[in-house]
């Protein structure tokens, strides 16, 4: 389960593009933040790129690419490439039947649109040729054997970005003029801009679009099960209504907030059931299995450089965001790929300690750690933009550490200071089994 949403030149305060996304998954699935290099293949034609279940042909020159990627599997969550493209993707839950083995998760599709794609426009072009070649499919869970779902994705750049959602091999295609937000639900109704030909076809011979009735894919396309209790209808709004609500006036620390956001100002991770908060904390194995594992918001100012504000770890309430741009080396050494066993030198396995030691005693720690937080991330927000033609390397390797070190910092306070008020059993119970199956002692 995720969220993802843009603004374009009227909602922000500058006049740039935002992009934010949190990626939701089982709680336990490590998301490895990486950089790859731009490449060339002079043997493209004979070359393959093997994705997470098949292999598909290689192109003859791919973009550098930074992305948030599951460490299980060789698509990704999220990313932008070296010519300012971004894209998210959503799971989304449909009527068309799911290929359960072969395919190309929407992670894969992610990945390859952000390897061959100069524009937002191309993007969207490669994804619908990828799913025409190779349609979707496969596992998309990590322990979870039985998760399959179809995708929606936010593609932007600096100067345009679009909205796709698809359904087995099915599509439409909306181009985003302000705002938009899109969870695990399609959002699409009776307007889009490019769609499959046989669209409202098929959804008619199904007996989805009943005579006389006006063409809604989402109404039509949707399965209300999964869509109903994914909460994604809740969470969508949310962030949708944050972003609207400062429109001519959203920056960069406003959309770390509504990636954080847990529509209360009291909130406590144990007290609900659902998946109805955009800051997802996972809280039983039936109705809140997934939680968020990674962030990632992109500033894309007209006539200035891409800014990229990563987490790199889970939960962004928990979190630091930190500034990237693709020069030099883009990413500093953050130490070893997480697996799916707690290594303390990985930066996503060690933030995980912070993170459940919060959890324990969420409203007294948050309110002890948040300012802590904000200030460290607030002087990285004002360096970058001081003097963007300066490089941006220094002060990347430089947040990366300065996080770690107060992740270190705040985990010594916590694991030595009481709980002021215990979590509830079958939240506590649940979190007991996870730190067991990954060997993590908080």
């Amino acid at each position: 389960m995720c969220d993802t949403f843009v603004a374009l030149s009227p909602v922000t305060s500058d006049g740039s593009i935002i992009f934010g996304k949190n990626s939701d998954r089982e709680p336990n699935e490590a998301q490895a933040l990486e950089y790859y290099s731009p490449c060339f293949y002079s043997d493209s034609k004979s070359r393959m790129v093997n994705c997470t279940y098949i292999p598909v042909l290689q192109v003859k020159e791919t973009h550098g690419i930074l992305i948030s990627r599951p460490f299980w599997m060789w698509g990704a969550e999220m990313g932008a490439n070296d010519k300012g493209v971004v894209i998210g993707n959503e799971a989304v839950f449909t009527k068309m039947p799911y290929e359960k083995v072969g395919g190309l998760t929407g992670m894969d599709m992610l990945r390859l649109a952000l390897e061959r794609s100069a524009s937002s426009e191309q993007a969207l072009e490669t994804i619908l040729q990828l799913l025409a070649d190779y349609g979707q499919g496969g596992v998309c869970g990590y322990q979870d054997k039985k998760l399959f779902y179809h995708n929606s994705f936010i593609i932007c750049d600096k100067h345009s970005a679009w909205v796709l959602e698809t359904a087995g091999k099915m599509w439409a295609a909306l181009e985003i003029k302000e705002a938009y937000s899109i969870s695990n639900g399609l959002t699409i109704g009776e307007k889009f801009d490019k769609s499959h030909p046989d669209l409202i076809e098929t959804a008619r011979r199904k007996g989805w679009l009943k005579k006389g009735r006006v063409f809604h894919f989402a109404k039509n396309y949707s399965d209300w099960l999964f869509t109903t209790f994914s909460a994604c209808q809740k969470r969508q709004s949310c962030s949708l209504e944050s972003v609207n609500s400062l429109k001519g006036k959203l920056g960069v620390q406003n959309a770390l907030n509504i990636l954080r956001d847990h529509n209360s100002e009291t909130y406590r991770p144990d007290s609900h059931l659902l998946m109805n908060r955009v800051c997802m904390h996972a809280g039983n194995g039936l109705t809140r299995n997934s939680g968020t594992t990674g962030s990632l918001v992109a500033h894309l100012p007209k006539g200035a450089k891409n800014t990229f504000w990563a987490t790199g770890t889970a939960a962004p309430c928990t979190s630091i965001f930190k500034p990237i741009r693709f020069e030099n080396d883009v990413l500093p050494d953050i130490g070893p790929l997480p697996g799916e066993r707690f290594n303390p030198a990985s930066l996503w396995w060690y933030h995980e300690s912070l993170h459940r030691l919060i959890l324990d005693d969420y409203p007294s720690r948050m309110s002890a750690y948040r300012p802590a937080r904000d200030d460290l991330e607030m002087s990285f927000i004002k360096k970058a933009f001081a003097d963007e033609k300066e490089g941006i390397i220094k002060l990347t390797a430089n947040a990366f550490q300065q996080s770690r070190e107060l992740t270190e910092k705040w985990v010594k306070k916590f694991r030595s200071s009481p709980k002021n008020k215990k979590t509830n059993t079958v939240f506590r119970r649940y979190w007991k089994k996870l730190n067991r199956a990954a060997g993590i002692s908080p």
